[in-house]
């Protein structure tokens, strides 16, 4: 697939983007990477913090420049884009791999990690009670994932919703942005920035986003993903954080068997949201986070 061209480097000597036909706030053009500077600006990024409203009116940036609006939080204990180890240099193509093919992947290599007997060791058993008294009893691996089992069990088919299209993804993820850069959510500062990307499920390959290293090296991985969700559920990219991803959900399921299975790929996409997270099973996890949800997150360690 061709490259996209990068409009960015025109807002060097337009930083209110007038040539593209955009009004933009004050903000800066980042090159920055783990590896040094990039050959052309990764991203745009506003000087100040976001505030509601605001990601509507770089909307038209998508139709006038191909750039993908999303919100990044350079707050906290975050840091600033330089400490993001941005590797746009390890990011392939997302329309090179196929989602089936990389969740099923995911699955069964976990699958077989918990089906192989722990290697034993003196004092595991008083390890093992150490674990137990310090977190509780643990679910077993057939008890995180039921209903399922080891074999992979396929993609969840479109939500009945997604396929009426009965609102609208991107204005969805206006509304999701606008209650993330509302004061007092969990965002320390969220930014809002602009991304050259095809589409919004590509926006982490195309800066290089590093936040799941720790589980996948090639994020385009994850990506190819992301656009099988935008295709079947409506999801936006609408926050990261240096280790979090955030999507707006035009489309989530109202069942829970339809909860379960598309739980059952966020499982294999993101272990840690379950194992982790504040509901051990899948089950629960559905229930909770899934069912009529508007905001799917995840995080890994």
């Amino acid at each position: 697939m061709a490259t996209l061209p990068n409009p960015l480097p025109k807002l060097a000597a337009d930083p209110s983007g007038s040539s593209l036909g955009l009004e933009l706030p004050a903000g800066s053009l980042i090159d920055v990477t783990a590896e040094g500077p990039a050959d052309e600006p990764l991203l745009w990024c506003a000087d100040e913090p976001a505030r509601p409203g605001d990601y509507d009116t770089l909307q038209p940036a998508r139709r006038a420049a191909g750039l993908l609006p999303v919100l990044l939080d350079l707050g906290g204990d975050q840091g600033g884009l330089d400490e993001w180890h941005l590797l746009p240099d390890e990011a392939s193509y997302p329309g090179d791999h196929d989602a089936e093919e990389v969740l099923e992947e995911f699955w069964e290599e976990y699958a077989a990690d918990e089906l192989t007997p722990d290697a034993d060791y003196p004092g595991r058993e008083a390890a093992d009670q150490i674990v137990v008294e310090t977190f509780g009893e643990q679910a077993t691996y057939n008890e995180t994932i039921a209903p399922y089992g080891p074999e992979w069990p396929g993609l969840a088919p479109a939500t009945e919703h997604g396929q009426d299209q009965a609102v609208d993804p991107d204005a969805r993820a206006a509304e999701i942005t606008d209650s993330l850069a509302d004061s007092g959510t969990w965002l320390k500062e969220p930014r809002l920035a602009l991304v050259p990307a095809r589409r919004s499920a590509d926006i982490p390959a195309a800066i290089g986003w590093s936040g799941q290293i720790n589980y996948e090296g090639d994020v385009a991985r994850l990506c190819a993903v992301l656009r099988s969700w935008e295709d079947r559920f409506g999801i936006r990219v609408v926050a990261l954080t240096a280790d979090q991803l955030v999507l707006s959900v035009a489309a989530p399921p109202t069942t829970q068997e339809e909860a379960e299975a598309i739980a059952a790929e966020h499982f294999a996409f993101c272990p840690d949201n379950i194992t982790q997270g504040h509901h051990e099973t899948l089950r629960a996890y559905a229930r909770h986070e899934v069912l009529d949800q508007r905001t799917w997150s995840f995080w890994w360690d």
